[in-house]
C-alpha cells in the first residue's frame, strides 16, 4: 500500500472536478430549472456507481446538509425484481433504458455513472433519455468514452484508477447537491 501515491492519484481526479467548475455550475443551474417546473432526476449506474445512484438520489429525496423540500429524486438500480426479471426475459443492457423509457418525462435530468464510460446500458440509457427530450448528464472516467458525444454534459474523471474516479464522482455529486441546497433552502 502507497498511501502517497494513492494520495497524489486522489488528488489529480479531483482536480478534474475543479478545472470543470463552470460547467458544473451550469449543470446545477439546469438542474434546479428542471426541478422548479416539476421535473425529477434520474441516476443510473453499475456496482459501485449504482450505490452512488442510490446514494445521490437519497441526498435529494431526503436531504443533503439543509433541511428542505424534497426533491424528486430515483435512482433506477434499486428494484431488485425489476432489474432480475428485466435482465432474465429481455437483456442486461437495457435495463436502465426500459425504465426511463417508462418513468421519463421531457425535461427531466438522467445522470449515468460509468467509471470505465463504455457501460452498454448506461449509454442505451442515455439514448432513449436523449429521445424522450431530457436533459443528459454522464460522470465517467478518463478514457474515451461514447458518452462524450451522447449526453449533453460529460465529467470526464482524468484517473485510470477506479477508485480515485468513485471519489470525484462522489465530490462532484456532493457539489451538485450543496447548489441544490442553497438554492432550495432559501
Amino acid at each position: 500500500m502507497n498511501i502517497e501515491a494513492a494520495h497524489q492519484e486522489h488528488v489529480k481526479a479531483i482536480e478534474s472536478v475543479l478545472n470543470a467548475a463552470d460547467t458544473l455550475e451550469e449543470v446545477v443551474q439546469k438542474i434546479i430549472e428542471a426541478l422548479e417546473s416539476g421535473a425529477k432526476v434520474l441516476w443510473m449506474g453499475n456496482g459501485g456507481s449504482a450505490a452512488e445512484a442510490q446514494h445521490m438520489a437519497a441526498e435529494l429525496m431526503v436531504r443533503y446538509v439543509i433541511n428542505r423540500q424534497p426533491l424528486a429524486s430515483i435512482a433506477l438500480t434499486t428494484d431488485s425484481s425489476l432489474l432480475t426479471a428485466h435482465s432474465n426475459d429481455f437483456e442486461f443492457e437495457t435495463i436502465f433504458s426500459r425504465q426511463i423509457d417508462a418513468l421519463a418525462r421531457p425535461g427531466d435530468v438522467v445522470i449515468g455513472i460509468s467509471t470505465s464510460g463504455t457501460s452498454a446500458n448506461i449509454l442505451k440509457g442515455m439514448e432513449v433519455a436523449q429521445e424522450k427530450g431530457c436533459l443528459t448528464i454522464a460522470l465517467i472516467g478518463s478514457k474515451d468514452s461514447p458518452l462524450l458525444k451522447t449526453a449533453d454534459y460529460c465529467f470526464p474523471i482524468h484517473s485510470k484508477q477506479t477508485a480515485r474516479i468513485q471519489e470525484a464522482h462522489t465530490f462532484l455529486n456532493h457539489l451538485i447537491c450543496e447548489g441544490l441546497d442553497a438554492h432550495f433552502s432559501g
